[in-house]
């Protein structure tokens, strides 16, 4: 357990209870409360601290973004590890920033130049990336408040944007290194190429719907020499460099290594044998792009194809004749018909469904296109990057996302780290007047003279941010911030993310820290889904902004229930009603508490001993240790789910329900076993409250000072298991419990109403329910026997037997009137199902799903028939 050792500078130990309001406010507390933590600077991270550290970076949100429920979803955990981290002694470093999101906010900032008639290109680079740098500053970063409503506890002194001085100059050491170790490279490749943001684009960065689209089969060539190929992207035959068929097609072994004629070009092209066609597709012959599809890419660099550029930037079609100069979607449709006119055709088919990439941010189609980019050799970093895993350096968790993350980096082909804008880190690399390639590190002069410039690309935005483990720490220089907080502890981000973002910091954190992994563990959650298990989608209609239910129900209540959600690896579904749910748990932790300190529950000197105390203090305290242990596993394991709900059932269930009820005559009878209760229920709530925290940070704290004077939870102790375990105790207050559960249960069968009082004889003797007749009674609304008691129904329980007088409680003879109804309707539903399932035809054709419903409703049946006729014959005779 735990001793409050810390006081409020203004409030001493809480010999006079704290007055609590009578409900929670939470519009009231939170926002104070937070800047009270951030003024005492509580998140705040000291490098030459002695305590052992734990550090955790935040996945930066892009500058332009806003808190959605996946942030919320994620930074919740993330703050839910570092307060209790905090608070069990650890120099606890939660570091803060966001990325400057090189296409989404060129996109923006392109936008308001347009509503003023202006295009970057009116400005010029220089002028437009200051007007960026404008905008980052007077709208960016919105979502750093909202993360404040939220309640991160980050170290805000250390926040970071990966385009600050320091970050950029990580970014250009770390190329010059990649660079001279012949690790970047420049090349011609097929790329996801963004007509409408003139640039190249992440594959994270495509949006794969099912467009309606066609599929037409063109005949190549005249009579046996022609070959019939089916193509969804007619407008690039015009790039056509060959014909592939399978080695093995028999089909077309006569044909392969002639040439065919292309249609509509005049062209004649080669018919190439590939083990990439798949023989039983369609015709079992593809027509090979090369310069504007990934797999033709490859195919004619096996067979030495030449690259044909028939598209040009923004998807306009560039090749000599009639087509030149139509967009790409015109093109389609005037070659099909030129095609058709020339009995080309030979089947159609439309609309025909298929995956097509957009681009994420102007939801453009991607045009696969043959460029010229820079490059990340991938091959030994992302093996290190692979075996990092395999040796234990790094563990994942949940361990079955181990194959996705060994299927990605054990595959991953070179990495195109260029960026056709203007915002973003600039390449670091001059070209001289006489074919010169200079790349400049961050402390060396460019080249200068007549003929030099720099490359006008930018780096991809996870090249920055693949560095944050280490550049937020002032990486490259030997700061005693990286000597204190890398490696990180843990990262905690979405498996969506796993390649994009893991792997490069993976593979970037091995490199430039001399084999060191940028972190001990990575914990993959799963997406945040409405309560149907949707994705959640504006289009869907059904995204959540989450500031609206902070504002409704609280930021607790909405870091409770993801918290609760939060299964290893696992999406979550989260609706508004179980936010209702949490807030209802938030308002029952303040009533309990409220109560508590009406009744002097205090934290004040040792607790009692053993003996001292009754059989239900005994109880709650061996409950209380077990649930700390219970809570420690669960967080060592990363089971939010699992340690949410642990405390919310011991809380609701176990604290509220049974200990406070319980509680409730001893406090009314007063002497000794009232002072021992009062302070057994005062350290029951301190560490309930501490345990709870890290989740539900702010009502916590409003009722954890005003119960124990201290300072602040954030600082305070996390619990400690002392070890106490009362079997016995547990046994005898189950006990109780089983009584009072089916006594209840048996007064709503009968139609009681919960406040309504009956009179009752309890017969105790030799059981050890003795010494809690007189709280049984409060509990179950039960008035003592008097001299013309008469049972009319008596309830054997627990070697307990509770007699009860209903007359003149109920109407006997309407409750036996429903209670037969209810009987007959139950035996038919029974006879029914049993009719079904005796019947052979019956079980020879349904379904097992059919069969297991039937069952089902037959145990239904089966268990309500021996409910009713139990309540039948309990009901006072006539």
């Amino acid at each position: 357990m735990t001793e409050n050792t810390q006081q409020s500078p203004d409030s001493g130990p809480n010999s006079t209870p704290t007055q609590l309001p009578t409900q929670y406010a939470p519009a009231e507390v939170e926002g104070p409360l937070y800047e009270r933590w951030v003024e005492r600077g509580y998140f705040e991270a000291d490098e030459k601290s002695e305590k052992p550290p734990y550090a955790i970076v935040i996945p930066p949100p892009n500058v332009t973004g806003s808190l959605h429920l996946g942030h919320a979803f994620e930074h919740t955990l993330i703050d839910a590890l570092t307060r209790r981290k905090r608070m069990q002694g650890y120099e606890t470093l939660w570091q803060p920033g966001m990325d400057h999101a090189g296409i989404a906010t060129q996109n923006v900032v392109e936008r308001e130049l347009a509503k003023e008639g202006v295009s970057r290109d009116d400005l010029g680079r220089e002028a437009f990336v200051e007007r960026v740098w404008k905008w980052k500053a007077e709208s960016g970063g919105q979502i750093s408040g909202q993360m404040k409503r939220l309640g991160d506890g980050v170290a805000w002194s250390r926040e970071r944007f990966t385009m600050d001085e320091g970050l950029s100059k990580a970014v250009q050491t770390i190329f010059k290194r990649l660079y001279d170790d012949e690790l970047i490279y420049r090349a011609e490749r097929i790329i996801n190429w963004c007509p409408r943001c003139l640039t190249a684009i992440s594959d994270i960065e495509v949006e794969y719907q099912d467009d309606d689209g066609e599929l037409v089969s063109i005949r190549y060539g005249e009579g046996d020499a022609s070959i019939v190929v089916a193509t969804t992207r007619a407008e690039t035959m015009l790039g056509d460099t060959a014909v592939a068929v399978h080695p093995e097609d028999e089909r077309y072994a006569h044909l392969v290594g002639t040439q065919i004629e292309l249609p509509l070009t005049g062209r004649r092209i080669p018919v190439v044998a590939d083990e990439h066609v798949d023989p039983e597709f369609g015709t079992g012959a593809v027509k090979v792009t090369p310069a504007h599809d990934p797999n033709d890419f490859e195919i004619g660099r096996r067979h030495d194809l030449p690259n044909l550029t028939v598209l040009d930037e923004r998807g306009m079609i560039t090749a000599h004749g009639p087509f030149a100069g139509l967009d790409r979607f015109e093109a389609r449709s005037a070659i099909v018909a030129a095609l058709r006119a020339e009995g080309r055709i030979v089947a159609e088919k439309r609309p025909y469904t298929h995956s097509v990439g957009h681009c994420s941010r102007c939801k453009t189609t991607i045009e696969p296109r043959l460029s010229m980019q820079w490059w990340v050799k991938v091959g030994p970093l992302a093996k290190a990057a692979g075996d990092a895993v395999r040796d234990g350096k790094v563990a994942i968790h949940p361990k079955e996302m181990e194959s996705r993350y060994f299927g990605w980096v054990d595959n991953l082909h070179d990495w195109c780290i260029s960026r056709q804008l203007w915002w973003g880190h600039r390449i670091p690399v001059w070209y001289g007047p006489n074919g010169e390639v200079v790349c400049v590190g961050p402390d060396e002069e460019p080249p200068s003279g007549e003929g030099w410039t720099q490359d006008t690309d930018v780096l991809d935005t996870w090249f920055s941010s693949g560095l944050w483990p280490f550049s937020t720490l002032g990486w490259p220089e030997k700061t005693p911030s990286v000597e204190k907080f890398y490696p990180n502890s843990v990262l905690v981000t979405g498996y969506d993310i796993l390649f994009f973002w893991v792997a490069r910091m993976m593979m970037f954190g091995l490199y430039a820290m001399d084999g060191t992994p940028p972190f001990g563990t990575i914990v993959l959650h799963g997406m945040v889904r409405d309560e149907r298990g949707k994705k959640m989608s504006k289009s869907f209609g059904n995204a959540v902004n989450p500031l609206d239910w902070m504002d409704e129900y609280g930021s607790d209540a909405v870091r409770f229930t993801l918290a609760r959600g939060a299964n290893p690896g696992v999406d979550v579904p989260i609706g508004e009603d179980w936010v209702q749910g949490s807030r209802n748990f938030a308002n029952k932790i303040w009533n309990a508490t409220r109560f508590a300190l009406m009744n002097g529950a205090t934290v004040q000197g040792p607790l009692p001993a053993p003996e001292e105390m009754s059989a239900a203090d005994r109880w709650i305290l061996s409950r209380l240790n077990t649930v700390v242990a219970e809570v420690d596993a669960y967080y060592d394991d990363y089971q939010f789910a699992k340690l949410s709900d642990a405390l919310f059932h011991f809380a609701w269930d176990e604290v509220f329900d049974w200990y406070v009820e319980l509680s409730k005559t001893v406090f009314t009878a007063g002497g000794p076993a009232a002072d021992v209760s009062r302070r057994v229920l005062g350290e029951v709530l301190d560490v309930t409250l501490r345990l709870l925290h890290p989740i539900v940070p702010f009502v916590t704290e409003t009722l954890w000072t005003a119960l124990t004077g201290g300072e602040s939870l954030v600082v305070a102790d996390w619990p400690a298991d002392s070890g106490f375990r009362d079997a016995a105790a547990e046994r005898e207050i189950g006990t109780v419990q089983q009584v009072v559960t089916e006594v209840r249960r048996f007064r709503s069968d009968q139609g009681l109403q919960p406040g309504q009082k009956v009179p009752a004889r309890l017969d105790l003797a030799g059981t050890d329910l003795v010494a809690h007749e007189a709280a049984m009674r409060s509990l179950l609304r039960l008035q003592p026997a008097g001299e013309d008691f008469t049972a009319t129904a008596s309830l054997p329980v627990a070697g307990a037997t509770v007699a009860l007088d209903l007359s003149g409680a109920i109407d006997v003879e309407a409750e036996r009137k429903r209670l037969t109804k209810d009987l007959g309707a139950a035996e038919k539903e029974k006879a029914q199902a049993s009719a079904k399932l005796g019947n052979e035809a019956f079980l020879a054709k349904a379904p097992e799903p059919v069969k297991d419903k039937i069952r089902k409703r037959l145990e239904t049946a089966e268990a309500d028939i021996v409910r009713i006729t139990a309540q039948l014959a309990a009901l006072p005779k006539a």
